[in-house]
C-alpha cells in the first residue's frame, strides 16, 4: 500500500492523539466519545472539541489523528476498530491501515459502440465521466441494397471513433492517479477496438472482467473485487519473493539502516509491532540503539511503537507497507 495519504501527520510535529472509534447510534456515540475524551485529559480543550466535531460523524469506525488543535487526519473506516486513545510522540497508524487494507488506484471502465462509464478510484471518492464522442451512426441494420456496406463502414468508424476518445481519456486518467489496473467490461467489439488505441502505459495495466454494461451493471463489481484481490495477492507474493531473491535486509536493525540510506522500496510487515524503537524528529531517524541515533546526530532519541517509526519512515521514503502473514519480522524489498 502506497502512504501517500499519511504524509501529512509527519509534516507537523507532534505528540499525537490517536482515536479509534466504533459505529454505535448516536447517543451511543456521544456516549462513547466522552469515555474517550476523559482519557486524553492531556489535550487542550480547542485539540478536545476539534476531535469531537469528527468523532460524531456516523460510521462504521473512525480514526483521528490530532495535535495543536486540529484534527490532521480522520478517516471512516468500513470495519468497527477496537477502540482505543493514546498520546505518543508518533500517531498510531497501524490499526488503521490494516483495517483499511491495500487501497489499489485502478480505474473501471463500462464500454460500449456509444462510448463508455469511466470510473477513476484513486484517492478521495471515486469520480465518473460518461465519455461519448460520436454518436451517429451506431446501429447496422440489414436493410440490404447498395449502400448496405457504406452504411457498415460509417457504423465502424462511429464506433472506433468512440473507443479511441475512451482510450484518450483512460489514457490521460492512468497518468494522472499512477493507476495499477485498467478493468475493462462491456461490449466485446466495442473491447477490442479500445484495446487497439490504449496507449503502452494503459494497455499494460489492463484486465478484462466479464459481466457488466452501462445499463445493467449486474456482477460487475463483484468481477471486480476478485480482480483486485488476485492483482493484491500476485502483488504480495511477487514483492516476498523479490525479498527472498535478493536476500533483503531482515529485522529492525537492517531495515532501520536501509530506511535511513533511502533504499527501501517497500516494507513487509506481520502486523501491529509494539515493541519500542528509538526515533528523532526527522522521517528516517529509527534505530534499535539509542547510541547510533546520537552519533546520527539526534540530540535527544525518544522511544516510540516500532510500527508508527516504520510507517513513518515508508511514507517520507515512498516506500510502500504491505501486511503479511508471510513473514515473522519486518522485511524490506530494496529499490538498489
Amino acid at each position: 500500500m502506497r502512504l501517500d495519504f499519511i504524509r501529512r501527520l509527519y509534516e507537523r510535529p507532534g505528540p499525537y492523539a490517536s482515536v479509534y472509534l466504533g459505529a454505535f447510534t448516536g447517543p451511543e456515540r456521544r456516549a462513547h466519545w466522552r469515555g474517550a475524551r476523559d482519557r486524553l485529559d492531556r489535550l487542550t480543550e480547542t485539540t478536545l472539541d476539534a476531535l469531537e466535531e469528527e468523532a460524531l460523524r456516523p460510521a462504521a469506525g473512525r480514526a483521528l489523528f490530532a495535535t495543536d488543535g486540529n484534527v490532521v487526519l480522520a478517516e471512516s473506516l468500513d470495519r468497527q476498530p477496537d477502540e482505543m486513545t493514546t498520546w505518543t510522540p508518533l500517531p498510531h497508524v497501524t490499526p488503521m491501515l490494516m483495517l483499511r487494507g491495500e487501497n489499489v488506484p485502478h480505474i473501471r471502465v463500462i464500454v460500449d459502440h456509444a462510448g463508455a462509464e469511466v470510473t477513476v478510484f484513486a484517492g478521495g471518492s471515486p469520480r465518473t465521466t460518461t465519455v461519448e464522442a460520436a454518436s451517429w451512426p451506431l446501429q447496422k441494420t440489414a436493410q440490404g441494397g447498395w449502400s448496405q456496406k457504406r452504411y457498415e463502414q460509417a457504423v465502424d468508424e462511429t464506433w472506433e471513433k468512440n473507443a479511441v476518445a475512451v482510450a484518450h481519456e483512460i489514457d490521460e486518467q492512468v497518468r494522472r492517479v499512477g493507476a495499477e489496473l485498467v478493468l475493462i467490461a462491456g461490449e466485446p467489439k466495442s473491447r477490442s477496438y479500445l484495446l487497439r488505441h490504449l496507449g503502452t502505459k494503459a494497455a499494460d495495466r489492463v484486465t478484462m472482467v466479464e459481466h457488466g454494461s452501462r445499463e445493467n451493471h449486474g456482477r460487475f463489481e463483484q468481477d471486480v473485487e476478485r480482480a483486485l484481490d488476485d492483482w493484491l495477492d500476485h502483488r504480495r507474493a511477487e514483492l516476498l519473493e523479490r525479498h527472498q531473491e535478493s536476500a533483503g535486509p531482515t529485522g529492525m536493525a537492517w531495515v532501520s539502516k536501509a530506511l535511513r540510506e533511502g533504499r527501501v522500496h517497500a516494507l513487509l510487515v506481520p502486523g501491529e509491532m509494539p515493541k519500542p524503537v528509538w526515533i528523532g524528529e526527522g522521517g528516517t531517524q529509527l534505530c534499535t540503539d539509542r547510541a547510533e541515533l546520537h552519533r546520527w546526530g539526534v540530540a535527544e532519541p525518544v522511544q516510540e511503537r516500532a510500527d508508527s517509526a516504520l510507517a513513518r519512515a515508508a511514507a517520507m521514503t515512498d516506500a510502500e507497507l504491505w501486511f503479511t502473514d508471510a513473514v515473522d519480522d519486518v522485511a524490506a524489498v530494496l529499490r538498489y
